[in-house]
């Protein structure tokens, strides 16, 4: 079947309002020291925890909010929703909707952010292997 998209009323994507007040044309690379440069708008969503899960588990492929709420582990479903729709909404993630009874909705990620999941899989085995260490250090 044919994917197909549903937008719902009152929830057109609206970029935020960093991004509203710097709509520059970006020809250049930005400038994250820029407190002006939307550069800032994308740290902040790569460096969410749970943007760094949701990438690393769809990086192998396209994924349901079921098995991605699985894989992650320990997410609220309201949190999980409103991450994908934050990572819809910046391009880092695609959502298909099939025209199924009962539908059905599957995410994956985009070219823009394929790049991000070798770095995203270098911060997760760091933050993996020293975790004694922090723990021992927190007590």
């Amino acid at each position: 079947m044919q994917p197909t998209r549903t937008v719902r009323p009152g929830r057109a994507a609206q970029p935020s309002k960093a991004v509203q007040q710097s709509s520059q044309v970006f020809d250049d690379r930005g400038d994250a020291f820029d407190p002006n440069c939307p550069t800032r708008v994308v740290l902040d969503r790569i460096g969410d925890k749970w943007t760094v899960l949701v990438v690393s588990a769809l990086a192998p492929g396209t994924m349901r909010f079921t098995e991605l709420r699985s894989r992650i582990g320990a997410v609220a479903p309201k949190v999980l929703t409103q991450t994908l729709r934050a990572l819809e909404r910046d391009g880092i993630l695609t959502r298909r909707i099939f025209a199924e009874v009962p539908p059905r909705v599957v995410y994956s990620l985009t070219d823009l952010v394929r790049s991000l999941a070798a770095p995203f899989d270098v911060i997760q085995d760091w933050a993996e292997e020293p975790v004694g260490a922090v723990v021992r250090a927190r007590s």
